[in-house]
């Protein structure tokens, strides 16, 4: 099998799925174009306010997307072949995944834009609802402290490429940095001038590619101003030790971003940068399906590994934690009631945001598998991989097929990956802070700042922990360490968000099709989620020997904590799904005669 039909069989079925399926979804949720949608019932230009679908697409695309669907494919696609994982990445966007987005932005707009969280306090209880935001804002925190991590790793260094071209660390800082001021310009130009959306896309889309190009002209490095350590041996131990320092103080730099970005007007960064980023990132996708499919590069690496990887990673539950955003994110449900469904102009156009992102997300998932797909089994970047770079030099060896020089190809697909990061770590700060106002009732300026400040602080304690261990060996980057648990966190909330939509919609609607459509869903993703959280937390709780010893690493308490927050939870369900109890009286199984069967 070669690459093209790789690429061009998912693409088909991706594209029959949504209209088949995705027709059936919007069907049983009874999706009416005219009734008004909270961006248009409550519209202020501030959080309410609809947009055109194909805008909203982008914005929405560009928040979801962020490295899952690249990280996620390539370690999975290393650990046990690429057939496993492409047939989980079709599989969970199609069932699992894009149900779990459609259903969480629908039962947003259905509750006025309210967030998942405030769902399940309306149909099942106040504790569930505590319960559930403090399991989110747990997992925010890991989401941050991962992109964090991955984001500065891809600003320091440098790549020497196959001609000799080289592609720097800080170019792609330098990149970033243009890239980021770009929306605040264009923010500032649709506010205060008669500047169209239209007009501004053509303006500043361009620009994003010239700051590309001119990264690599003029990097900021910031090895080059740290101060040079002393009492090493080697130039290459000075360096390295320059690097961890530099990574260090990008993780510093880009959480104080965080922490304004999250605080400021919408309109002044988040949607001009997600808009801007939708159409970079439809560039991204499209010009690697391209130079793949127009490309003939065979097909090398092994399709199937075994079920246990060399790292002794166990297929069943590792492939479904791993591969995260690319087939099914908890992730998305809030953005989905966060953002989005603030944005939505009509019910209609859940199902091309909801399923349709999805779907397109598969289609990155894909294209960054495939860039594992064209390396032997034994090539260097497969013994010590390192996604950003594998997908990077992917998709730079892709764009070479069209005329695309190597430096900007690779520069081009390492700035598409940290912009899909950087749309994901302000949003997810945003949403840390609404979690916290919630849960303290502190709405004011006071409360803003210091929602933002506890989100965006509590990953900082973990990402300058000493790099260290207790016998002084080197640990693996603080993304390494947190990417299997920010996985299996997020597919929990994803089975936590659909147990939600689950009662949801068995309280309302009392229809057999909910346990199909939802209820196996919810299943699949508990058992795996939880089954790859207790198998990476429970053997810290040991020593060497086999007798219990309490771990130092607060990384494993964090996880029992969140097993024991899932577990209540699901009680809570239970207990509601059986005429225990709930917060609100069911509603009627029938919806107003005003929505179309």
């Amino acid at each position: 099998m070669s690459l093209l039909l790789v690429v061009l069989l998912s693409a088909v079925v991706l594209s029959i799925a949504y209209v088949t399926y995705g027709r059936f979804l919007a069907r049983l949720l009874r999706l009416d174009p005219n009734k008004a949608t909270p961006a248009v019932e409550f519209e202020d230009g501030v959080d309410f306010e609809p947009i055109e679908p194909k805008f909203l697409l982008s914005q929405h695309f560009s928040a979801i997307a962020a490295a899952g669907p690249i990280v996620g494919p390539i370690l999975a696609g290393v650990a046990f072949g690429w057939v496993p994982a492409l047939i989980w990445i079709l599989i969970g966007c199609i069932f699992i995944g894009g149900v779990h987005d459609l259903f969480s932005l629908t039962a947003s707009i259905r509750h006025k834009a309210r967030s998942i969280a405030e769902v399940v306090r309306d149909h099942m209880t106040r504790r569930s609802y505590v319960l559930f935001l403090s399991f989110v804002w747990i997992a925010l925190v890991y989401i941050i402290v991962a992109f964090t991590d991955l984001t500065a790793s891809a600003f320091i260094g440098r790549q020497v490429l196959e001609n000799g071209e080289i592609v720097t660390g800080g170019g792609i800082a330098t990149s970033s940095l243009m890239y980021l001021m770009l929306p605040i310009v264009m923010g500032l130009l649709l506010r205060h001038t008669k500047l169209s959306l239209n007009w501004a896309t053509l303006i500043f889309l361009p620009l994003v590619g010239v700051s590309i190009w001119a990264g690599q002209k003029l990097p900021f490095s910031l090895e080059s101003f740290l101060p040079t350590p002393t009492g090493y041996a080697t130039p290459a131990a000075v360096q390295a030790v320059l690097a961890d320092n530099a990574r260090r103080v990008w993780d510093v730099l880009l959480l104080i971003y965080c922490l304004i970005a999250a605080v400021v007007p919408v309109w002044l960064l988040l949607q001009p940068r997600g808009h801007l980023g939708g159409y970079f990132l439809y560039v991204a996708l499209a010009g690697g399906a391209l130079g793949l499919m127009l490309g003939g590069e065979p097909i090398q690496y092994p399709a199937f590994n075994g079920f246990v990887s060399e790292s002794g990673q166990y297929l069943f539950p590792m492939l479904f934690i791993t591969i995260a955003c690319g087939a099914c994110s908890g992730f998305h449900s809030l953005i989905c009631s966060g953002t989005t469904s603030k944005q939505l102009a009509k019910e209609t156009d859940a199902k091309t945001i909801g399923y349709g992102a999805m779907l397109l997300e598969g289609m990155v998932a894909i294209v960054s598998l495939c860039c594992v797909m064209v390396l032997a089994k034994d090539s260097a970047a497969v013994k010590n991989p390192q996604p950003n770079l594998i997908y990077a030099l992917g998709i730079g060896s892709f764009l070479e097929v069209l005329g695309i020089q190597p430096q900007i190809g690779v520069s081009f697909a390492l700035m598409a990956f940290t912009t899909f990061i950087y749309d994901t770590l302000d949003v997810c700060t945003r949403l840390g802070r609404y979690i916290i106002q919630e849960l303290t009732g502190w709405h004011n300026r006071f409360g803003r700042w210091l929602g933002t400040a506890l989100t965006a602080g509590a990953p900082l304690f973990f990402l300058l922990q000493p790099g260290v261990d207790a016998d002084g060996k080197a640990l693996p980057p603080i993304w390494k360490t947190f990417w299997a648990l920010f996985g299996a966190s997020n597919q929990l909330l994803a089975a936590l968000t659909l147990l939600g939509v689950t009662v949801w919609l068995w309280r309302t609607r009392g229809e057999r099709w909910v346990w199909f459509v939802t209820g196996i869903p919810t299943v699949l993703m508990y058992v795996m989620s939880t089954w790859a959280l207790v198998s990476m937390t429970w053997p810290k709780f040991f020593d060497k020997t086999g007798s219990f010893a309490a771990p130092r690493d607060v990384v494993p308490w964090i996880g029992v904590v969140l097993l024991a927050l899932a577990a209540l939870m699901l009680v809570e369900a239970i207990v509601v799904l059986t005429g225990g109890r709930s917060s609100t009286p069911p509603q009627t199984g029938k919806l107003p005669a005003a929505m179309p069967t």
